[in-house]
């Protein structure tokens, strides 16, 4: 009788161990979160920026001052191997214009039509849907508004 009891002691003190950090952490974290606010500025990126390039001449000081050398032939260095490594990275397609994408829509519908598929009223609904900005994505809404 003794063992069974201290063994639902034993249980519940593990339950409301586990309910006690289930509850707390998240309050913790949001106390904690010394970022900025959802409603904060928009211009995060220059001030971003500013922070990496603090950053990078922090580095770019104590490593000259670690290998006893000027700091801006460090940073020269440091430069000409991010320029480097840039041009080793292949070049990004540039996406097709709003115009390729339509066209592109168009062919797919009119072969869709050609093949009994769809009928032509279907596909005309369908292109001006496109065009009206219904469907989300390039062509239409932006991906930032979509869901609203």
């Amino acid at each position: 009788m003794i063992r069974t009891t201290r063994k639902r002691l034993l249980v519940g003190l593990a339950a409301a161990g586990v309910l006690g950090v289930g509850i707390a952490a998240p309050t913790v974290a949001l106390a904690d979160d010394k970022g900025p606010s959802a409603g904060a500025s928009t211009d995060q990126g220059g001030d971003r920026q500013q922070r990496y390039a603090d950053r990078q001449a922090e580095f770019a000081d104590a490593l000259a001052k670690e290998l006893g050398v000027p700091a801006d032939k460090v940073t020269a260095a440091l430069e000409k191997l991010r320029e480097q490594r840039q041009a080793d990275r292949p070049e990004r397609p540039t996406p097709p214009s709003a115009q390729d994408r339509q066209a592109a829509l168009k062919g797919r519908l009119d072969q869709a039509v050609r093949d009994g598929k769809l009928t032509q009223e279907q596909a005309d609904a369908v292109l001006k849907a496109a065009e009206s900005g219904v469907f989300p994505g390039p062509g239409g809404m932006t991906h930032r508004n979509w869901h609203k």
